[in-house]
């Protein structure tokens, strides 16, 4: 298990990249009706982290989403819808990741259906090299190609959302064998940095 999972970003440094999110996502909507939005579960942990480092009044709401059919066409359809009214009002729609496109393309159309002032989105991280369908992401706070992550709100098979690092699992077998031998070496490695 030593070398199935390896840390990619400690609390320290999500930390500091998400509180330069809310910095620049502050001075984009000074003196606007933000409504921040996220897609449960993962995107969560990040939303609950970034909104308060939001110097603003700021309102949150959630979306669940679940996959239609099978196959190549990757539809989506919404299984929790929000619970506000967002016509006239600003929306950014915070995800934990964006790979394919395919979720966030669905997400922001319904939403613009909606006669919101503006529909923004705000990735903690961007798959761009797997995209495929074009969308406009806004703030972004890393870059990933096509590595599984864990922690910090990403799950596999249920595990890891709780892990304040982000790992990247190297050896998904050996992770989904056993994943509480993963998590107890994630934790003996995390127990030994100093916490922020």
């Amino acid at each position: 298990m030593e070398h199935a999972l390896r840390l990619r970003w400690d609390r320290a440094t999500i930390a500091a990249r998400v509180a330069e999110l809310g910095a620049r996502i502050t001075a984009a909507y000074a003196g606007r009706d933000l409504l921040m939005v996220t897609v449960l579960k993962g995107g969560a942990v990040f939303l609950a982290d970034l909104v308060r480092a939001v110097d603003a009044d700021v309102d949150v709401d959630f979306l669940a989403v679940r996959l239609l059919h099978s196959g190549t066409s990757g539809s989506v359809g919404i299984s929790k819808d929000l619970e506000v009214d967002i016509a006239g009002r600003d929306v950014l729609l915070v995800e934990d990741v964006i790979r394919s496109g395919l979720t966030m393309s669905h997400l922001v159309r319904t939403l613009a259906a909606r006669d919101p002032a503006s529909v923004r989105v705000c990735t903690l991280l961007d798959g761009i090299d797997r995209r495929r369908v074009s969308v406009p992401v806004d703030h972004v706070g890393f870059e990933v190609g096509s590595e599984l992550l864990v922690g910090y709100g990403l799950d596999l098979d249920g595990w890891f959302r709780n892990c304040p690092d982000l790992w990247e699992v190297v050896d998904e077998r050996a992770v989904r064998a056993s994943p509480l031998a993963a998590l107890a070496r994630i934790r003996s490695i995390e127990g030994a940095s100093p916490r922020t």
